[in-house]
């Protein structure tokens, strides 16, 4: 375990951008592979999309750094008044990687569910190719939704802080792997593991597929809560959103989500139906009738 604490001890010098950056190279290769691979189907890539995806990762990337920089010392301060005295071995380790994996299901299920955390995570929806590239599409906004929120309670239990950031990048680094058509089923893997299978599902628009697959690095959460379902491979998915927004535009990408969510919150009523906006799912309008006053009111 000396080694490991060893190979470990570089982390302090920043989060978990900072890992994915070095993977960056090995993310690359991996999405010039599928480009070839797809070469004769142009549906599969396409060059303005791609680099639109890199262009999302890049400020994704720099958001992160400036976030994490801004709220290590939370993750710290807790980590004073941990329940816990947890050791540094195999066993620390692979129970932090189970319960953080555990706290991801719930913030992606979450970032369906609340139109705060919605408002960022739909650029990662809004795509409509399913390719490797995909997973760089990521918003610049998930420190003001929140993210890192979610994995403060690791720091309370008693995980220290940068090996909660190794693992939060380790989990979204495999997240890479599963925006892809190419693999198409992987055998007894399928039961435990979130495979590209599942996660083309996690993509899809078709009614039955939508908010169904949430898992980060396994599916058994989506099959514990009851939010798991299959590909059919005679309903293969749609991809992108229910409102599709057809831009090539980064900053509609970014923003327009909360731009929208925004203007409903301003729309003249009652405060609790306004900031009910907020944190209703995306799908959420005002009753009817409350729609109808408005309306009424608006044109006295």
């Amino acid at each position: 375990m000396e080694v490991l604490a060893t190979w470990l001890e570089p982390l302090n010098l920043g989060p978990e951008s900072l890992f994915l950056l070095a993977m960056a190279p090995f993310f690359l290769g991996f999405i010039a592979w599928e480009a070839w691979y797809w070469r004769n189907t142009p549906a599969a890539y396409s060059l303005r999309d791609t680099l639109n995806n890199a262009f999302l990762a890049a400020s994704y990337q720099l958001a992160d750094g400036i976030a994490w920089a801004a709220v290590i010392g939370l993750f710290y301060w807790l980590y004073q008044f941990r329940l816990f005295e947890i050791p540094l071995t195999w066993w620390s380790l692979l129970s932090l990687f189970i319960a953080q994996d555990f706290l991801y299901y719930w913030f992606h299920r979450a970032s369906h569910r609340i139109r705060w955390l919605w408002a960022s995570h739909v650029v990662h929806h809004s795509s409509e190719r399913s390719n490797l590239s995909t997973a760089f599409r990521q918003s610049m906004t998930y420190p003001i939704s929140g993210m890192w929120a979610f994995w403060l309670p690791l720091a309370l239990i008693g995980f220290h802080p940068k090996h909660v950031v190794l693992v939060v990048a380790i989990n979204l680094a495999y997240q890479f792997f599963i925006h892809t058509e190419v693999v198409r089923r992987l055998g007894p893997l399928e039961l435990v593991l979130n495979t590209p299978s599942h996660h083309r599902v996690h993509h899809g628009r078709n009614p039955e597929y939508i908010d169904r697959n949430f898992g980060g690095v396994l599916i058994v959460w989506d099959k514990l809560f009851g939010t798991f379902t299959p590909e059919d491979q005679a309903n293969p998915p749609e991809y992108g959103i229910q409102r599709q927004i057809h831009t090539n535009n980064v900053l509609t990408m970014i923003f327009h989500e909360w731009r929208d969510m925004l203007r409903d919150a301003a729309r003249p009523g009652p405060l609790w139906l306004r900031l009910k906006h907020l944190w209703a799912p995306p799908e959420w309008q005002r009753p009817q009738h409350e729609s109808t006053a408005l309306a009424s009111h608006a044109q006295r």
